[in-house]
Formats: structure tokens, C-alpha cells, sequence
């Protein structure tokens, strides 16, 4: 097979020489070339343009690149594919910053698609809303005849018209399921909002058994289609389910059996409040992961590990806290220790890698104790757990996960100043000094993973990148930034969204540096944001991702369109 030469390069590989500290910001830390050669699949040469000369052969093809910015590809640790496709589908309403202008966007689609049996929309912020406290009755005043369904910017709740509700089955006499709540009036009706649990069992569930499977399919391309464009070479679903998984294997199956993006998955399991079904549960997540990686298309789709959702979100004060909210409130674990620790220990036991949403600090402090007793129980093994986003951590928590050798999976979008001021309202103490303290997790030696939790928020590599290294905002540089002593310098933010998070799901061997010996996956900018600054991060496109050696996404270098093709 000939080789090919990409040259006239500034090649950032994301390895740090030998000997250098894990928190040394300085450029000569890190090691940059101006040439790669491409071997089938991996990296035969990273380095000089003589050595991949040499290395590559006389016959080579050649790629001048022209001076452009070459990036490992990126891995985002922490998202949900099917979802993310089926919320590209949706109406929009993250910047909707009024219900006015919320209720505007849901008659304007009832309006282009009159014969939709619902209308769908999602990224809706709690601040965007009188009082923070949505109800049926503000919908209503702009849908009636259909249902409506908002997912909301979390993905944490789900507010809802009359229509839906009715739809859903939900009176004043259904219960709150386990971990969830349906707001209710002060006589005792349901008001239109699904928390956690309630949100996943009634409006989740009743939508998936409405979708078919062309629907999935759909969402699927348009996933893939999207990371592609944005330089993700690899992904990590947090929730995967048999829907999911059948999804991805119909999309490999289009394929001839492999896929254009690495796909490694955590099976979902809910705590079902009966301890034999939830082991019952790991199980099955371990038959699946065998049964995946023994599979021809185990390079590209493989189960790795479990999720557990401990706790919700800060900005419905459904996370657990050591401490109550700004009102007064607090919030149990979705997952009393009780329930958690035979879990954790199961799937430790089967090779599974864990991971934990916990955003509050007492979430965080369970999941570690849970840790901590799965190796106990089952002695000395190699694992790699993790505990995902971490939003605000108690002090010692980073140290604490060091030592435990468990991966702090955080999403620097999450810290996006343009939703941060709920955050701290909800909080409203010195807690919001503390928020998403990505450094302490560095300086503690722990592995720092980053990710987007899409749809949870945008998507892109580069944005989120653009947050991690200023703490500025991407949705609207008019915010100041929000705790911006917490940046990271951009080498090290980037190191942590590909080096790093393709290591937090077992792959650090394989791929995540443009090192020879590993994969070939890589992207390519067209402008340079270590030369021009942080602020061309907003701006740069992706015009190439390469993954195992094939490109799978190409565009035009002046206007942006896309030429390259699915694999």
C-alpha cells in the first residue's frame, strides 16, 4: 500500500516529552512537528519533513497542507449519539432568552410542519423563564392542538404542554418514580415539568416507542456527519441502550461493517429500586461488552462500561449536596449507597469500566466510596473508573480521585458564561468560587478528560476548547468570563480533549497523539489559534478529519463546503 507524506505542517502531537511535568504550560513541553507519514491505517513518522521522506519511500503521495494546524483527532469522552442526532432535528431554544421568543419558535414549527403529530424542542434554559418555573399553561398559550415536549439545556428535565401530559397519562394520582419528580400546583395537579427519572420514564420513553427505526438512522447520519465536520474522531455515549446499540450496528452494517468515527459506549443502567434487577442490568452490560468486542466491527463499536446517574443538576437543585441550596432545598441520590456499592462492586468485578455522573459534592463523595469498596471486595485489578462532570467537588475530592486512579470526566461547555448565572444563583455562596475547577485536577495528577455531553450543549471541539482555554463564553462573547483563574493554557486543554479522553475510555495506547505507532486520526485547521490567539477558535473550521488513515470529512479551504464523504 503506498504510503502519504502531509507536509509543510505545524503538527501539535499532544505528547509530552519524557520527564515533563504533567502541568508544564510552557510550548517546548510539548512536542510539535512538521510532517507526518500515513501507513495504511497508523502512523508510520511523525517528526521532520526529511525523516517522512526517507520513511515513506519514493513512491508516496504527497498532501501539502500549506502550513496549516494539524490536531490529534478529538474524542469527546462524554455524550449521547442518538440523542445529540435527534436534537439537530429539533427546534432550538438555547438562545431563546424570553418566553415570548420561546413560545415565538414553537408556533413558527407547528406552523412549517402542520401534519407533525408533536412539536419537539430542546436547550431551553431555567432563567430563560418567569421565576425559573415553567408550567403547561405558558405552552399552551402558544401550542394546544398537538403535544409539545422541551427537553431541557440539561437534559436533566422536561417541560411539557397539556397536550403532552394528557398524552402521557399523568394526573394528580401518579406517582413520582424513583430519583424523579412531576411538578405539581398547589391544588395537586401536574404543571407541565418532568424532573430526572420522571422526565426518562414518561416523556423519554413514550417518544422512544414513537420513533422508528428510520428515525434512529437518521439521527445516527446525522451525528456522525456532525462530529466528522468538527475534527471528533472518537466518542464515548454515556447512556446507550438496545435502541442505540442496534442503531450503530445498522449504521456499520451501511458501511460493509466498520464505521468513519470510533465508537466505545457505557451501558445505561437505572436504579429500578430492586436490587436483583439492577445486577441483573450489569450483567447484561458484561454479555454486550464481550459479545462487542468480539465482533468484526469491535475497532469501531464496542461497550466498554456502565452508567450510573447519581444525582441531577445544580440548576434544578436536583444535584446532591453535603450543603442545601440558596432556598433551602437539597436533593437524595438517584443511587443511596446502599443500592450503589453491589453495583459498582458487579461490574468492577466483570472488567466493566464505571462511570458516575455526580455533579453535586455528596454525589461525588458516594461514588468514591462505592469505588473505594468495589476493590475492597474484589482485591487488586487493573481499572479505570470515572466519575463524569464533577461541577462543584468538596476540596480534596481531586486528590482523593488521584489516588483511587478514576478519570474526572468534565466538559468545559458546561461552564459557558452565558448559563452560568442560574448556576450561581441556585448555589449562592461561596460554593460558585469552587466551579468546575478543572486545574485541581491537574494539579492533584489526576487524568482530566473533556468532552461536551452533547446535546447538553454545542458540540464542537473547537468551542469548547475556546471555553476550557478562557472561560470566556461561545454562545455570546458579550458575558465576562466566569472564574477565569480556572483556564487551562490551549496545549493543555487540547491534550485533555484528545490525548487524554481517548485514555479515559482505554484507548491511550491506540490513539488520542500523533505519535508513530498509533492510529492515523487527525484533524486539520485552517487557521491557527496557538500563532493567531484563543479568540480564532470561535472562527477556525475544521477543513479535513482523517480517521484510520482515510478522510472522512473534507471542505473547501475558502467557502467551507464539504467534499468528503462518509466511509
Amino acid at each position: 500500500m503506498t504510503r502519504t507524506i502531509f507536509r509543510n505542517a505545524r503538527i501539535f502531537t499532544a505528547d509530552a516529552p519524557a520527564g515533563a511535568a504533567a502541568t508544564d504550560t510552557d510550548s517546548a513541553a510539548v512536542t510539535w512537528a512538521e510532517a507526518l507519514v500515513v501507513d495504511g491505517d497508523t502512523l508510520a513518522h511523525v517528526g521532520d519533513e526529511a525523516g517522512a521522506v526517507r520513511i515513506a519511500g519514493a513512491d508516496a503521495a504527497i498532501v501539502d497542507l500549506g502550513g496549516r494546524l494539524v490536531l490529534p483527532g478529538f474524542t469527546d469522552a462524554h455524550t449521547h449519539l442518538v440523542m445529540m442526532g435527534d436534537a439537530l432535528g429539533r427546534v432550538g431554544l438555547t438562545d431563546a432568552r424570553t418566553l415570548d421568543e420561546i413560545r415565538a419558535r414553537l408556533r413558527a414549527a407547528r406552523a412549517a410542519d402542520p401534519d407533525a403529530p408533536r412539536v419537539l424542542g430542546r436547550g431551553w434554559l431555567f432563567d430563560s423563564v418567569p421565576g425559573g418555573a415553567p408550567t403547561a399553561a405558558m405552552l399552551d398559550a402558544a401550542v394546544t392542538d398537538v403535544p409539545v415536549y422541551l427537553d431541557a439545556n440539561d437534559y436533566h428535565s422536561c417541560w411539557v404542554n397539556s397536550a403532552a401530559l394528557a398524552e402521557l397519562g399523568i394526573t394528580r394520582d401518579t406517582p413520582d418514580p424513583i430519583g424523579g419528580r412531576i411538578s405539581r400546583n398547589a391544588d395537586g395537579e401536574a404543571d407541565g415539568m418532568l424532573y430526572e427519572t420522571a422526565a426518562q420514564q414518561f416523556a423519554w420513553d413514550h417518544l422512544a416507542n414513537a420513533t422508528t427505526d428510520a428515525d434512529r438512522d437518521a439521527a445516527v447520519e446525522r451525528t456522525i456527519d456532525a462530529y466528522l465536520a468538527t475534527g471528533v474522531t472518537g466518542v464515548v455515549d454515556m447512556a446507550f441502550d438496545g435502541l442505540g446499540l442496534a442503531a450503530f450496528r445498522r449504521a456499520a452494517e451501511r458501511r460493509g461493517g466498520s464505521l468513519p468515527i470510533r465508537v466505545a459506549a457505557h451501558w445505561f443502567v437505572a436504579n429500578t429500586g430492586d436490587d436483583a434487577a439492577n445486577l441483573a442490568q450489569v450483567a447484561e452490560a458484561a454479555r454486550l461488552a464481550a459479545e462487542t468486542s468480539a465482533a468484526p466491527t469491535a475497532p469501531w463499536l464496542r461497550i466498554v462500561g456502565i452508567k450510573l446517574v447519581l444525582d441531577g443538576v445544580i440548576d434544578a437543585c436536583t444535584a446532591a449536596m453535603r450543603h442545601p441550596y440558596a432556598d433551602g432545598s437539597n436533593a437524595e441520590p438517584i443511587w443511596p449507597p446502599a443500592a450503589l456499592n453491589p453495583v459498582v462492586a458487579a461490574a468492577d468485578a466483570a472488567g466493566l469500566q464505571v462511570a458516575q455522573h455526580a455533579i453535586g459534592d455528596y454525589a461525588s463523595e458516594i461514588a468514591l466510596d462505592a469505588l473505594e469498596h468495589a476493590a475492597e471486595v474484589n482485591g487488586d485489578r487493573p481499572r479505570r473508573h470515572r466519575i463524569e462532570h464533577l461541577e462543584y467537588a468538596a476540596p480534596g475530592t481531586a486528590e482523593r480521585m488521584s489516588r483511587l486512579g478514576v478519570t474526572a470526566s468534565m466538559q468545559p461547555v458546561h461552564a459557558d458564561p452565558a448559563i452560568f448565572d442560574n448556576w450561581v444563583a441556585m448555589l449562592g455562596d461561596e460554593r460558585v468560587e469552587r466551579a468546575f475547577a478543572w486545574p485541581e485536577y491537574v494539579d492533584a495528577g489526576a487524568l482530566l478528560a473533556f468532552s461536551t455531553d452533547a446535546p447538553t450543549a454545542p458540540h464542537e471541539a473547537l468551542h469548547n476548547m475556546y471555553v476550557a482555554a478562557t472561560r470566556k463564553s461561545a454562545l455570546d462573547p458579550s458575558h465576562a468570563p466566569a472564574l477565569p483563574g480556572f483556564a487551562l493554557p490551549l496545549a493543555q486543554a487540547i491534550g485533555h480533549a484528545t490525548r487524554d479522553a481517548a485514555a479515559s475510555c482505554g484507548d491511550g495506547d491506540a490513539r488520542g497523539r500523533l505519535v508513530a505507532g498509533l492510529a492515523a486520526d487527525f484533524a486539520v485547521l485552517d487557521v491557527d489559534p496557538f500563532e493567531v490567539g484563543d479568540e480564532a477558535l470561535l472562527t477556525a473550521r475544521v477543513i479535513r478529519t482523517v480517521v484510520a488513515g482515510a478522510t472522512v470529512f473534507e471542505a473547501d479551504a475558502d467557502d467551507g463546503a464539504a467534499t468528503a464523504a462518509r466511509s
